[in-house]
């Protein structure tokens, strides 16, 4: 029978080499697996991360190894390109960072070996991902095992897959079960033999497979409920010859139906199910991607206390691991490749290779509903090559999995009426009205827009947010990275999405702030801030509690701006979350006051008076905190950007007029504002594009964007902008920009 043998202790590694090693290198360093090169690095910011190759090389007597027929090298992660060695000889290449490949060793293994490992993270244009915004970390990241297996075994060569293939169909009360068993290299009187265990392990029922396949019943069949009863059963194929156990395997999966509806949203076993949760990176700050399974535990112990329903696991395949997890608590999950940003048309045939592995290796998985094609890749519009590669996974996703849908994730840019919105089953969305522009009532208007012009398309968002650190004050407003703006961002969006049944999934970008080495801003380089939690897990941002008091059942309460403490207004607001009817909240033992909310956010205005103990209260629940008056505002609450050319505290404003702090809207609604803005626009961002029409950065100037770019401050517009482009603005430029704003009259406020 198999046996699986960790490979993961002692490898000698380094950066610096630059051909594969005759002998076990002696000035190497060692690490054990699972080993990322860039946990540092690739989230300290100014995108300055090693990307190239590293080496890892191991010494092994054969004698170590279990003894078996054919041994199997498993690789279960390792970004974004590797070559196998053993003993000098080149035997096997892999292309994409995020998925498991095996290698046969067999025929090369000799009594003493050395295996070699070449890992390359370096751009090219083959390999997805090659543009988006997350570190691309190098490094072996998950476990490696040697798989030791009999001549006849369940084949391990395919795509990584498992090497048995589930799928159950529901018929009334009972399911009806299709096993398709892989076994290579079966010999006479061998058989296949599946039995199917119930949660407790008791047989169910069993079948010879024939032909390699065995159907099965399951009789008044325990559905796979979601986080409401995520019941598994669990499917095993033995190769038996006689009584005897040549090899086999184990897959857990569970019975259940679904659809997607166009008006009612998500369809569970039959009833309507509401998609409401989160993306999630795999990243840890110090680890990069290389997580312990205590790791992922958490992370989804912290999304299941949130109370989402549903997870996008973005933006490539997730560890195995994680997928049993989801699984188990009843998780409903989006999985995809990394076929991210910029499509490369050298690249087709590794989006192909990288979908294959993706639902190979996944397909028994029952909390896996949709496979994703590709994330914002019509960001520069689509042409043909784009559109024939959609086409091919998309067919390719349906031949391979006839129960499943596909889907995209398109980009605010992306028109109503492209061509490939018509491809996969559904359709999501990323848009970040209210943060890169726009206002937060853009969003539920904007679906409504294209529920009205596409009614049998479902649609759902699959990315919003805004980035939040410590930063604090009782006057947010967009861009201010402050932890008060991201909260008034998600009640928000929470009461324009969950109005909105139609919506047939909404995830939150992000779970958790990620490493994103090219980003410098919001005053902690090197990551994207947008998670509800920090990257450490150590701290749930108040945003987190406001999902929470909508979608959890666990009773709570939470008392909002523990960290911001200070404030120099006389009477201050305060913010709590729940999802009790009621909310009293003391302030020095004494009551403010009681209030209901059907919105699950209560408000209180609290007299700041020296410094005043606050305990917020619901049921037999309670959260405490305190505020302070101060006489002035306390700047270690300000966000102060590291190497900003141009704070906006450092303006100069004129009473009445413009200003760089002023919304692009208020610029462009005065006629000299927009001469001017035109007038940059054509040195800067393109000037005419297609048919005289004005464009930026490749993109048309329409309504929709000019409508977006309104809710950016000319500051933070210019400063974005010149991140996306070659040019740069100097602080001379946009203080020449500041006294020409300075002599506009401001409109009149509405």
């Amino acid at each position: 029978m198999r046996k699986i043998f960790n490979f993961n202790s002692k490898w000698a590694f380094t950066k610096l080499a630059t051909e594969i090693p005759a002998e076990m290198p002696k000035n190497w360093d060692f690490v054990n697996l699972p080993h990322c090169w860039n946990a540092i690095d690739g989230m300290d910011g100014d995108n300055d991360y090693f990307r190239g190759t590293g080496y890892y090389a191991k010494a092994f007597n054969k004698t170590d190894l279990p003894e078996a027929d054919k041994y199997f090298l498993e690789i279960q992660g390792a970004n974004s390109s590797a070559d196998v060695y053993l003993n000098g000889k080149k035997i096997a290449n892999h292309d994409g960072g995020y998925s498991t490949w095996r290698v046969d060793l067999t025929d090369n293994l000799e009594m003493m070996n050395l295996l070699v490992i070449t890992v390359d993270n370096s751009a090219n244009d083959r390999v997805y991902p090659q543009m988006a915004d997350f570190t691309f970390y190098g490094g072996i990241y998950r476990d490696v095992n040697i798989i030791c297996v009999n001549d006849a075994h369940f084949d391990l060569e395919y795509y990584g897959a498992p090497g048995i293939k589930v799928t159950p169909e529901i018929i009334g009360n009972d399911a009806k079960v299709t096993v398709e068993a892989y076994a290579n290299n079966l010999k006479e009187g061998q058989i296949v033999k599946v039995t199917v265990y119930d949660k407790e392990e008791n047989e169910v029922t069993s079948a010879i497979a024939v032909n390699g396949v065995a159907n099965l019943e399951i009789k008044d069949v325990h559905l796979w409920n979601g986080r409401i009863d995520p019941y598994l059963y669990c499917c095993e194929a033995e190769i038996l010859e006689g009584d005897f156990v040549i090899d086999n395997v184990c897959t857990r999966f569970g019975c259940r139906t679904f659809k997607i509806d166009p008006e009612n949203g998500f369809i569970l076993n039959g009833k309507e199910y509401a998609l409401r949760g989160v993306s999630r990176h795999q990243d840890r700050w110090g680890k990069g991607n290389a997580l312990s399974k205590e790791d992922h535990k958490e992370d989804i112990e912290l999304i299941y206390e949130m109370g989402a329903t549903t997870i996008r696991l973005a933006h490539y395949q997730h560890d195995q691991y994680f997928y049993d997890l989801c699984d188990e608590y009843g998780l409903v999950i989006w999985a995809e490749i990394p076929y991210i940003s910029k499509h490369m048309p050298t690249g087709r045939e590794n989006t192909i290779s990288q979908m294959k592995e993706l639902v190979c290796q996944n397909y028994n998985h029952p909390s896996i509903v949709v496979w994703g094609l590709s994330n914002e890749i019509g960001i520069g519009g689509s042409d043909d090559d784009l559109l024939e590669n959609h086409r091919i996974l998309n067919d390719m996703c349906h031949e391979m999995d006839k129960t499943r849908l596909t889907t995209i994730a398109a980009v605010s840019m992306c028109k109503m009426d492209d061509p490939y919105l018509l491809i996969p089953d559904v359709v999501s969305y990323n848009h970040y009205f209210g943060w890169y522009g726009g206002e937060t009532n853009m969003n539920g208007p904007w679906f409504d827009k294209f529920h009205k012009m596409h009614p049998n398309i479902p649609i759902g968002c699959s990315e919003y947010g805004c980035e939040a650190l410590n930063w604090h004050t009782s006057t947010p407003m967009q861009g201010d990275y402050t932890e008060e703006y991201q909260a008034y961002y998600h009640e928000e969006l929470i009461k324009q999405f969950f109005s909105r049944k139609y919506l047939w999934a909404t995830h939150v970008w992000n779970m958790f702030d990620f490493g994103a080495d090219a980003r410098n801003e919001g005053g902690e380089n090197g990551q994207n801030h947008k998670g509800l939690v920090t990257i450490d897990r150590k701290y749930k941002k108040d945003s987190f509690y406001a999902y929470k008091a909508w979608l959890s059942d666990e009773k709570f309460v939470h008392l909002c701006g523990k960290r911001y403490i200070d404030r120099v207004e006389d009477v201050t607001k305060v913010t709590v979350y729940s999802n009790m009817p009621e909310v009293e909240l003391f302030a020095n033992g004494v009551s403010v006051g009681k209030k209901t909310a059907e919105d699950h956010f209560f408000y209180f205005e609290v007299e700041n008076i020296g410094e005043t103990e606050l305990v917020a209260v619901a049921g037999e629940f309670k959260d405490c905190g305190k505020i302070r008056k101060v006489e002035t505002f306390n700047e270690d609450y300000r966000l102060k950007e590291k190497g900003a050319i141009l704070n906006w505290f450092d303006i100069e404003t004129r009473d009445g007029y413009l200003s760089l702090n002023d919304k692009m809207s208020d610029v462009l609604a005065t006629l000299q504002g927009k001469m001017l803005f035109m007038s940059l626009a054509g040195k800067l961002m393109g000037g005419k594009g297609k048919d005289g029409k004005m464009e930026a950065m490749g993109f048309e100037i329409g309504p929709d964007m000019m409508s977006m770019m309104g809710g950016f401050t000319v500051l933070r517009l210019f400063t974005l902008m010149g991140g996306m482009m070659d040019f740069k603005f100097t602080k001379e430029q946009l203080l020449d920009l500041n006294s020409k704003l300075n002599k506009i009259k401001a409109p009149k406020k509405k």
